[in-house]
């Protein structure tokens, strides 16, 4: 399914101006929606607190965000085929901003619901409509490296609201917190005055308006031949296996510690930001492994790796143990996150690329987010080598999953057969 893609890359490989600010807003763009995301995380005790809710009311807040990232993403997907990557990246960045800054005025549990599902609307419209900005403006050899560079914008992002949350909620409460949320209204700004649809995009759309290609922009699209369908469900395993990971361990694994080996507050703190940074050096090295050796090939590597060090970090049995093992962790497990976007940009042709893009993760985002709950129910019954070794099976079943998926199959056939060809069909 794949099709050719316009590329305005230099020979010599520096990047054009308008590739400059393709990642440099997408990464910023992802900073701060995760750093939005984020903000419930840090500010959610004082939330009950303040609110004197229950602990599933609190719960609750996570998956109406979800649920509204899933809404967004499959409404700005649509839009963003049919009427433009960049005009739609601004408008999902207004959307999130606006509803986060809004949290500020929250003085109730259903004002909470409502102002998180209209920021996950926004949150989860932006993540397809900038990965395809990418996919579009960068030569095939490059989008895995490129996502990945944008994918570690957004562990950027957490690393700013544990700074912000530090500063703002002890002096001023949690909801002047959110107020930082009204940062990316500036981002959109130079997007719209600096960012430009790419050449793909507008000679798809020209071909469209003159009627010599049709606008199959649907959901229906992404499940149109059984091939099809077996493809975009096995993607959805996949992200779904990947979000499930990541809540699960970063929502529990440092209270998991905590209990282990005794660590304070602080100490499990430290331990999150080696796991932070694990996971950004392995966005960098899977997302090279994945545009040299194909995508089967780096998600092989990763999954394997991500089943093996979910389980092996139940024998950490110390503090530095536990740091090196967290960083080992966070390398495999979320170091295939940027990885999706590109096989999906690569896998759906121009017409349907952003639906595709934010069907396929945002439904895996709705699901997956559901792994802390299932986590906590395992907890309460099972102990820790068990609950691992569930995780572990996880990644184990996504590693099945993706080697039956053809279109994957197929492009890393591609890397095989033919290394260089990418260069050449990209310029």
């Amino acid at each position: 399914m794949e099709d050719s893609i316009l590329h305005n890359q230099t020979p010599n490989h520096t990047l054009t101006t308008n590739q400059k600010w393709t990642i440099a807003s997408t990464s910023a763009g992802f900073a701060l929606e995760n750093m939005d995301v984020m903000f419930l995380s840090f500010a959610l005790s004082s939330i009950i607190a303040s609110l004197h809710i229950s602990g599933a009311q609190a719960g609750l807040i996570a998956t109406v965000t979800n649920l509204g990232m899933l809404a967004g993403g499959i409404l700005f997907g649509l839009i963003g085929d049919r009427f433009g990557r960049v005009k739609t990246f601004t408008y999902t960045v207004f959307i999130f901003a606006f509803a986060t800054a809004a949290m500020y005025f929250a003085d109730n549990i259903q004002l909470v619901y409502l102002f998180r599902f209209i920021a996950g609307i926004g949150a989860g419209g932006e993540y397809g409509v900038g990965i395809t900005l990418i996919a579009e403006s960068f030569a095939h050899h490059k989008i895995g490296k490129m996502t990945s560079i944008a994918a570690i914008g957004g562990q950027i992002g957490a690393v700013l609201a544990a700074i912000a949350a530090a500063f703002i909620i002890p002096a001023f409460g949690w909801n002047a917190l959110f107020l930082v949320g009204l940062v990316p209204v500036i981002l959109t700004y130079f997007i719209r005055r600096n960012l430009h649809e790419s050449d793909d995009f507008v000679a798809t759309h020209a071909k469209i308006a003159n009627h010599t290609a049709k606008q199959p922009v649907s959901i229906a699209s992404l499940f149109n031949t059984p091939g099809v369908a077996l493809q975009t469900v096995g993607l959805m395993i996949m992200v779904v296996v990947q979000i499930a990971g990541y809540f699960g361990l970063m929502n529990w694994l440092p209270t998991i510690m905590q209990h282990k080996l005794h660590l304070t507050v602080a100490g499990s703190s430290v331990w999150m930001i080696a796991t932070i940074v694990g996971m950004s050096i392995g966005m960098l090295v899977f997302g090279n492994i994945l545009d040299f050796f194909g995508p089967r090939r780096a998600f092989g590597i990763f999954l394997i790796g991500s089943a093996i060090a979910v389980f092996a970090i139940t024998l950490a049995n110390n503090e530095p143990t536990m740091l090196i093992a967290g960083a080992i962790l966070g390398f495999f497990s979320n170091g295939m996150f940027g990885g999706y976007g590109a096989v999906i940009s690569r896998l759906y042709p121009t017409e349907i690329r952003a639906t595709a893009n934010n069907v396929i993760v945002n439904t895996g985002r709705a699901i997956g987010g559901f792994s802390s709950l299932a986590i906590g129910i395992l907890m309460d019954h099972y102990t820790l080598p068990v609950v691992m070794g569930c995780l572990s099976a996880m990644y184990i079943i996504s590693f099945v999953v993706m080697l039956s998926i053809p279109g994957l199959r197929k492009l890393s056939a591609h890397h095989e057969v033919a290394p260089k060809a990418t260069t050449v069909e990209a310029n």
